[in-house]
């Protein structure tokens, strides 16, 4: 069986977004001492070791084993898996929205795949910009993530936009 272009392009991003983020995370984890902080570029951007038990900025880390099992695996791998499906079947997305689909598969994967592993998500990318923007400690798979989103809902407006005009 011959790939297409644009299967492979999916492929291939998910397969560099998840490389990106576990490289980075063995990284983080053999350098970065635990819980301890080192500035990158002042007080601004910085670098941590955390473990996350929980979801996005540590949600869910109390929940029930059971429900964190629901949560935390089971849910994102089937949404994981309905938007696998949905892209490589669904033709008529634009390159830019495949992209974004699949950095955040490829981030999804990426932090399951650690959940499954480790019991748990390194983190360890903080950004605080003086109280006029702060994040919560992150990883790369986060990004990607993040990205991912930001993006569909961008191309998202725009193709609004265009339907209104």
């Amino acid at each position: 069986m011959k790939l297409s272009r644009r299967s492979l392009f999916i492929i291939l991003t998910i397969i560099i977004t998840i490389a990106v983020d576990q490289i980075s995370k063995i990284l983080v984890r053999t350098y970065v001492v635990p819980s301890e902080r080192s500035n990158i570029i002042g007080e601004y951007f910085t670098l941590h070791n955390v473990e996350n038990v929980g979801a996005f900025l540590g949600m869910g880390s109390d929940l029930s084993p059971v429900m964190k099992l629901i949560l935390l695996l089971i849910l994102p791998i089937a949404v994981l898996g309905f938007v696998t499906v949905h892209i490589f079947k669904d033709k008529s997305l634009d390159k830019l929205s495949v992209f974004a689909f699949a950095s955040i598969i490829g981030g999804g994967i990426a932090n399951v795949f650690d959940r499954v592993a480790y019991g748990s998500v390194t983190d360890f990318f903080h950004i605080d910009l003086g109280g006029v923007f702060r994040t919560g400690i992150f990883n790369m798979a986060d990004l990607s993530v993040t990205t991912g989103m930001i993006m569909l809902f961008a191309l998202s407006l725009r193709k609004k936009k265009k339907a209104i005009d």
